[in-house]
């Protein structure tokens, strides 16, 4: 069921009502975080419930719009979330991360290590959460740092936004997965331009820190990782190929883009169609993926007790992301049978602003408030699916917007930024600048990449 599809009963059909819920809802979500630090299930979860108990609110309606909206979305991407966290768990373990960092550097040479960090973050941040991923790399940034005789800052800050960027925009990371299923986005078409409007976004902040930032910043790599070898054969472990640690990223990827593509090329009922629609089905397409990625398992493990020690794993990371992307549902579900789609959607036509700003708009809201990217891009993702219409925008233009503004900035009140700022040893000034700058630099990129292929018709 398409998730954007309208209830056919109104939650209610006064206007004062459902601005006031609208506005609440969202004032409230913000000040439970910011304000009394609640976790963001709870800090979702009262606004929605609170809103029922308005005046003028058809309970019945209601309740019905809240289970319909939390089981449809769950439904369509559930599962796919929990394979993807399970399959980043495995790259982690695996030495993938490793493996692939190797091939970037072997790519562009040791010589622009800042650019190789850079093109490993675009690609790794696509499966794994982007702190997990700079805790891995950052002897190597350090290391890289003292043979290149640069700061810090010029190695990190490439790194830093890529792997944000991605994280945010391109599925199957969680995040981009449930504001693809809450917009009924077509996830290859988000993977495909998604990936465009990253890899703009990440050389533009690979260029913010190598000429402009990083020549500012003076803190030096620490001492204790001069002679760190990660880059060098590690003896004391196997590690996969090259090809299988990209297989499980790339494969899933590229399956669920050739479905996207085959939708548009071939002809309906044609067997080559079927098949790209059965593999190329997330659930298929990610399942594929994580068998790819149990085959990196070394002959050494216990390879059962192995696998399920990831699973634990994924599903643990998973379980927050699931609970946040239901109740993202339910509230864009109730928020359709209220004639605040209408009204929001009307005054952006009389102000004669692109709709498009709208969900970029929310997006930079929710993370710069939370400190949250996944925040930010649900939230973006679960007040614009009821208003795609009347705002004359595509699933996809919309979810690409909210998600380049889920990046904007990362500073004090970010997790992200702290594991940044204290792995790399950079004051909190230093930090503000290169890495809330990245972030800033590469989601307006990334938007403004997205508004063209926009304006243009690709999305």
């Amino acid at each position: 069921m398409d998730p954007t599809a309208a209830v056919t009963t109104a939650v209610t059909t006064n206007v004062v009502v459902a601005l006031v819920g609208l506005a609440g809802c969202v004032v409230l979500l913000m000040f439970l975080i910011v304000r009394w630090k609640w976790h963001v299930f709870l800090a979702l979860l009262l606004p929605i419930l609170l809103f029922g108990v308005l005046p003028g609110v058809q309970r019945n309606n209601f309740i019905q719009a809240f289970e319909t909206g939390f089981g449809k979305t769950l439904g369509a991407i559930g599962i796919v979330i929990v394979l993807g966290s399970i399959i980043a768990e495995a790259l982690r373990h695996t030495g993938g991360v490793q493996v692939i960092t190797r091939s970037m550097v072997r790519l562009v040479g040791a010589k622009r290590m800042p650019f190789a960090l850079t093109l490993s973050g675009f690609i790794l941040g696509v499966a794994i959460f982007s702190d997990v991923a700079y805790v891995i790399l950052n002897p190597l940034v350090h290391s890289s740092a003292h043979v290149m005789r640069v700061g810090i800052g010029t190695m990190s800050i490439g790194l830093v936004g890529a792997l944000q960027l991605t994280h945010a925009i391109v599925p199957p990371t969680p995040g981009p997965l449930a504001a693809a299923a809450l917009v009924g986005a077509d996830i290859g078409k988000v993977i495909i331009f998604g990936s465009i409007a990253c890899l703009g976004g990440a050389v533009a902040g690979w260029a913010f820190g190598q000429f402009i930032a990083g020549p500012r910043l003076r803190t030096k790599p620490a001492e204790e990782f001069k002679d760190h070898g990660f880059l060098e054969d590690d003896t004391s472990r196997a590690l996969p190929s090259t090809l299988g640690s990209y297989a499980p990223i790339a494969v899933p990827v590229l399956l669920i883009s050739a479905q996207s593509v085959g939708n548009l090329v071939l002809e309906e009922g044609a067997l080559l169609k079927e098949i790209l629609g059965f593999v190329g089905w997330p659930v298929v397409a990610l399942s594929i993926g994580l068998w790819l990625a149990f085959r990196n398992i070394g002959e050494t493990e216990n390879q059962t007790d192995t696998k399920n020690q990831w699973i634990k794993d994924g599903l643990k990371t998973s379980a927050m992301i699931l609970v946040v992307t239901g109740l993202g549902g339910s509230l864009s579900e109730i928020l359709k049978g209220t004639p605040a789609v209408g009204f929001v959607a009307d005054l952006f036509a009389s102000y004669g602003l692109p709709a498009i700003l709208l969900p970029f708009a929310i997006g930079i809201i929710g993370n710069l408030l939370t400190g949250s990217t996944t925040v930010g891009v649900i939230t973006a993702a679960s007040l614009v699916a009821p208003m795609l219409g009347p705002l004359g925008l595509s699933p996809e233009a919309a979810m690409l917007a909210g998600a380049s503004g889920s990046v904007i900035i990362k500073y004090v009140n970010s997790s992200y930024f702290w594991v940044c700022t204290s792995l790399t040893q950079m004051p909190v000034k230093e930090a503000l600048l290169g890495f809330g700058g990245v972030t800033f630099v590469g989601g307006v990129a990334s938007f403004a990449l997205v508004w063209v292929m926009w304006a243009v018709g690709l999305v």
